[in-house]
């Protein structure tokens, strides 16, 4: 087995697992087979090595080919745009990352559960189609989220010309819509900052204007910025447009 199919079976059966445990027949860990003189033997099934060692994948899978690191830079820069500290906490920012990412990912986990597991795990198409069949959903939204400057890249990197986008392999696509998540979350968080920075200087230039120049400007503009932000449903509004910049393309 390559290297390419490697890294296939690896990331695709980490989602596979993932998205399918709840529901797919369970496979199990241990193989007994009678032995002679009425003594049992016992194997490890390939299936079950694979599905453990797929299980260190997950949380590179989950960080790097769905919504959570666009969505998770967000929350992070507009808590320093508050000039917050820790508050939310890193806890509570991963958590709402999660349930949104969820959200944003379920008709993708759906699709590949019911192309991939399910009919492998009723055992009408073996473990290598299911794979195929159930990575296909996920590469089409990384496609479909992924610059074409970033595959190219990464195309050329791999020494793999591109004919068009979606008959890109899983190793350049996977980096290619990694790097595209994190440049758009730097620029959502940017436009996320500009209103904060503007009361920021609003502030700071009032204090100094009458004088409060040995007065920290944060005390006057952190309480603005939160009700501001409070009062605005700016939560709401961030966590919506967040996932609509998902749902759109």
């Amino acid at each position: 087995m390559n290297a390419r199919r490697v890294f296939l079976v690896g990331l695709t059966l980490a989602m596979l697992t993932a998205v399918g445990a709840a529901s797919a027949q369970a496979i199990p860990l241990v193989d007994g087979v009678p032995g002679p003189g009425g003594g049992t033997s016992y194997t490890v099934p390939v299936q079950t090595v694979l599905l453990l060692s797929a299980l260190s994948f997950l949380p590179a899978a989950l960080m790097l080919m769905t919504s959570f690191a666009r969505i998770l830079i967000v929350f992070s820069l507009l808590r320093q745009a508050l000039g917050l500290q820790s508050m939310p906490p890193n806890s509570v920012l991963v958590a709402l990352s999660l349930f949104l990412t969820y959200f944003v990912m379920n008709p993708v986990f759906d699709e590949m559960y019911q192309k991939g597991w399910k009919p492998y795990a009723s055992k009408e198409i073996p473990l290598e189609t299911a794979l195929e069949r159930g990575s296909a959903p996920l590469k089409a939204f990384m496609v479909r989220h992924t610059r074409d400057s970033d595959l190219q890249l990464f195309s050329r990197l791999a020494r793999e010309p591109l004919t068009d986008r979606e008959s890109a392999p899983m190793r350049v696509v996977v980096p290619a819509f990694a790097i595209s998540e994190i440049r758009t979350g730097f620029l959502i968080g940017f436009v996320v900052f500009l209103p904060f920075v503007v009361i920021d200087l609003a502030v700071a230039s009032i204090l100094t204007s009458v004088g409060m120049v040995m007065v920290s400007p944060v005390m006057f503009s952190l309480p603005i910025k939160l009700i501001v932000f409070t009062l605005a449903d700016g939560w709401s509004l961030l966590a919506g447009a967040l996932v609509e910049s998902f749902l759109t393309k």
